[in-house]
């Protein structure tokens, strides 16, 4: 794509149908395209409109805050894009609601990308009946392990359920490690700093 935009912690980058919102910290590479390559980057019959606002610096908390509420797609882990809105954004997480996996928390390092939908799209096709304006609530820690220490109790699913072990019941926090109770009772110790989304069966 072409690049709209250069902030402190933030690039965007426009494709021809979506603005990426893309935190500079997983920006592993670039290259300058042709010409030619560029041309054939059409704009779609419409445009998006992008949340920033030019007359100041962009940066990722900034267009976080203006997105909330924006039907968007995300990408964290998992190879698998989630859809839905920003809730609500805290100081080291977000709370991201999405209709298949509800009210999720999800670490602002680990944040790949967001794309706001275009004003007409919606996740699923779904209706308002289907996505609630509050659907939580929860009131929501200002750290994401204060967050994590919250559920201590609660059956829960770290990043999107990668794998079995990252799926259980949430024993206690220490030493920057989520002690999680298995299916069959093993316990398995994660790495805070390994927890991309956390959601609620």
């Amino acid at each position: 794509g072409v690049l709209i935009d250069v902030g402190s912690d933030l690039l965007v980058v426009f494709n021809g149908y979506d603005y990426l919102y893309i935190p500079a910290i997983h920006c592993q590479n670039w290259m300058y395209l042709k010409q030619y390559e560029i041309d054939e980057i059409t704009l779609s019959e419409e445009e998006p409109t992008p949340i920033f606002n030019n007359n100041e610096e962009i940066s990722l908390r900034k267009t976080l805050t203006a997105a909330k509420g924006i039907f968007s797609e995300i990408y964290v882990t998992s190879n698998q894009a989630l859809h839905g809105y920003i809730i609500s954004i805290m100081n080291n997480y977000f709370v991201f609601y999405s209709p298949i996996y509800k009210t999720m928390f999800i670490s602002l390092n680990h944040l790949k990308w967001l794309i706001p939908y275009t004003n007409n799209q919606r996740p699923y096709g779904l209706s308002n009946a289907n996505l609630p304006v509050n659907p939580s609530n929860i009131t929501f820690a200002r750290s994401f392990e204060v967050q994590i220490e919250k559920l201590t109790g609660e059956l829960i699913v770290f990043n999107i359920g990668e794998n079995e072990h990252v799926i259980g019941k949430v024993k206690s926090i220490k030493d920057n490690f989520v002690e999680l109770i298995g299916a069959k009772e093993d316990p398995v110790f994660i790495n805070l700093q390994h927890i991309k989304t956390i959601h609620m069966t």
